[in-house]
């Protein structure tokens, strides 16, 4: 009898706590499980981030309406580094250890990824990094669903050196200040080397982050392309500085037949504050866009849409999908599918449930991650900017491509192993 009354008057506790809402964090914890959402909503990279989040926000909607993770809803908490590389660190620590996330989705520069590195290693945090990078890093604690360098830069110059491309002799490397587009070019400058290109025949140079004034510059680009050799820029260009870039390319009449560009970090959504009229023929070199045909991206693209304007977000009409919002979406449902393979949301079997996943990519393809080196397969494709800031595929591999995070193209990388540190 006495058990009994325990139990009714602990019953009336909880309930009156819960009315007080004391309890509510515990019970609220207990039902779903917190996504971290690390992307940069104001400052010089939101021209591209901010789509990044609001694809995170849609896929989490679309998989709780279809009944959650393991039952439970996903709730995301989202905060912004402003593109602030410290502040990325301090804002994936306050994830881990006060939010209590299962796992982020974050990061669009590799300063910012490399900022909160040691956080997610330290704590044992399990990140999804969704855009190209240069490579020469394997983490235990990353999946890497956008390009590594042979998925990506490699195969846009082998294009422009072909004959479909427009057999280019000379090559122009044009990024902005940091980690990504110095390595990545370190790594196209030695590949160009063994394809026989002098470095007579390569200039390379780099404008800080939120750079506007590309006149002196583009006057430079114009000036060695006329020493008699086919020329081509090659652009690592991030952030809201593409913008200015591609205005002043218009203005100086560079056009595509004359100097074409391929851009690694352009892509539909950076297209849309720009006139694209003098931009047509221009390349980028992704592995989706928006203007492929298949019920797959159909669906991709209408869901967004419907997100847009459900959301109401600015110019909702006029939205696009992109490369990274693809690289996310795919990352967000491996990531369900590991969990619910693991029955967990622990790190370490997520990681070893993560393996081998497939799923049906808005790209058209069946989007594998690798079984050890923790990146996806990925086919390439190269479009032509189109007037309406859309692309036309006018190459692509004829099946995915295996990531090789070591470039071969470094000295001493034959020596690494394909497989995370710890792991």
């Amino acid at each position: 009898m006495s058990n009994r009354r325990n139990f009714i008057k602990a019953t009336a506790l909880s309930v009156a706590l819960a009315s007080a809402g004391l309890l509510s964090f515990t019970a609220h914890a207990a039902d779903t499980i917190k996504v971290g959402v690390l992307h940069s909503l104001s400052g010089t990279m939101a021209i591209s981030e901010t789509a990044l989040k609001e694809t995170v926000l849609m896929t989490i909607d679309e998989i709780n309406k279809a009944g959650g993770v393991m039952g439970k809803k996903l709730e995301p908490v989202v905060v912004d580094p402003a593109s602030n590389w410290p502040l990325f660190a301090e804002k994936a620590r306050q994830l881990l250890t006060k939010d209590k996330v299962a796992v982020t989705f974050g990061c669009w520069t590799s300063v910012s990824r490399k900022s909160v590195l040691p956080v997610y290693k330290e704590l044992n945090g399990l990140l999804f990094y969704p855009v190209q990078y240069e490579g020469e890093e394997l983490e235990k604690n990353v999946f890497y669903t956008g390009a590594a360098p042979n998925q990506q830069a490699i195969p846009a110059v082998e294009y422009l050196m072909s004959k479909d491309g427009g057999e280019a002799k000379r090559f122009v490397l044009l990024g902005t200040d940091y980690v990504y587009p110095r390595t990545t070019n370190k790594i196209l400058r030695a590949f160009l080397h063994s394809k026989g290109v002098a470095d007579a025949d390569i200039m390379e140079e780099y404008t800080p982050f939120g750079h506007s004034d590309y006149q002196t510059i583009i006057a430079k680009i114009k000036k060695f392309a006329s020493e008699g050799k086919k020329t081509a820029v090659v652009s690592t260009i991030n952030g809201d500085s593409n913008v200015p870039f591609y205005k002043e390319l218009g203005n100086a009449g560079l056009k595509a037949t004359d100097v074409p560009v391929v851009a690694f970090s352009v892509g539909e959504e950076e297209l849309r504050g720009v006139d694209t009229k003098p931009l047509v023929g221009h390349l980028a070199s992704w592995n989706y866009f928006m203007s492929l045909k298949n019920a797959e991206n159909d669906k991709f693209v209408k869901m967004y849409q419907a997100w847009a304007k459900k959301e109401k977000l600015p110019n909702a009409d006029k939205v696009v999908t992109n490369d990274p919002m693809e690289a996310t979406y795919i990352g967000i449902h491996m990531w369900k599918q590991a969990v619910e393979k693991a029955k967990s949301t622990d790190t370490d079997k997520v990681i070893a449930a993560m393996a081998g996943q497939t799923f049906k990519a808005p790209s058209g393809i069946l989007s594998k991650m690798d079984e050890k080196n923790h990146h996806l397969h990925k086919s390439v494709f190269i479009g032509e900017v189109k007037a309406d800031g859309q692309f036309n595929v006018v190459w692509k591999t004829p099946g995915p491509v295996r990531a090789q995070p070591w470039s071969p193209f470094i000295p001493g990388n034959d020596k690494k192993k394909d497989v995370p540190e710890g792991m």
